[in-house]
């Protein structure tokens, strides 16, 4: 069984005490391949390491997140983009829009998105979706920029039935679930109940929103596990079968290599 965790921080100061024996417990559940989203240019190094030092485990995304957008955000997207030019990267991301704790800068953020899903679209990558209070003013920038060539994921995926039929619209997107598929008082479960394997990801946004058991501790790769679980069990599918249909569709959207025995 190999378990995928497409959308993990596992290069921050919250796993410096404990890496390794992270991603050891991580390979126990089956945990094999994790995709690591960039933040800012502050992030870059951290996360280029813990790649270098697994690289048949751990795969980069590069992009600048919306909550790093202020005003120099320009200076950031500038530095950014040249790193495309110097190694190998699976996405663009995590980029988008974040309206729950500040408005100062949404049309720089707006802008922003706008100018990664171009970069994604020119170097024909798929994108990795921040969406928090702004599915209205994500879909509104899709709409303009959308491209037959446009995937990608909205991470963390924690939307209606409605906006779930928007996202998926496009023709070229995955909704990823992570631990708040496993919270007691969320609707997400009866949101996907319907919604094809084929479109799902996993993911756990480690070290944030850790699934239950674990909920209001520091997530981490392994638990992937009880969000794919949950899954199982919403969709009346073994663990295994889960398993396999969303690394397979990790490998599709993200080329990432799987090695399949």
């Amino acid at each position: 069984m190999i378990l995928t965790d497409t959308h993990t921080h596992l290069y921050l100061e919250a796993f410096e005490d404990d890496r390794e024996e992270v991603m050891q417990r991580a390979k126990e559940q089956q945990v094999k391949k994790m995709i690591l989203p960039n933040i800012d240019t502050t992030s870059i190094e951290a996360l280029h390491s813990l790649c270098d030092q697994y690289p048949s485990n751990c795969f980069p995304m590069m992009g600048l997140h919306p909550s790093s957008v202020e005003a120099n955000y320009k200076n950031e997207l500038e530095t950014i983009y040249k790193k495309f030019s110097e190694r190998k990267y699976y996405a663009v991301g995590e980029i988008g829009i974040d309206l729950y704790w500040d408005k100062t800068y949404e049309e720089q953020q707006k802008e922003a998105f706008r100018t990664q899903i171009r970069w994604a679209i020119e170097k024909k990558l798929p994108i990795v979706i921040h969406a928090r209070n702004s599915f209205d003013e994500i879909f509104e920038i899709l709409d303009e920029e959308n491209h037959e060539d446009l995937q990608g994921v909205f991470h963390c995926f924690t939307g209606s039935a409605e906006q779930a039929a928007k996202a998926l619209g496009y023709g070229g997107f995955w909704l990823g679930l992570g631990g708040v598929l496993t919270f007691k008082n969320s609707r997400l479960a009866d949101v996907i109940k319907d919604i094809a394997m084929e479109n799902l990801l996993l993911e756990t946004d480690a070290p944030y929103l850790a699934p239950v058991p674990y909920r209001g501790k520091r997530n981490e790769s392994a638990y992937v596990r009880q969000v794919a679980e949950k899954l199982a069990i919403t969709k009346d599918l073994s663990v295994e079968e889960v398993a396999r249909i969303t690394t397979e569709n990790a490998e599709k959207l993200f080329k990432i290599p799987v090695e399949w025995s």
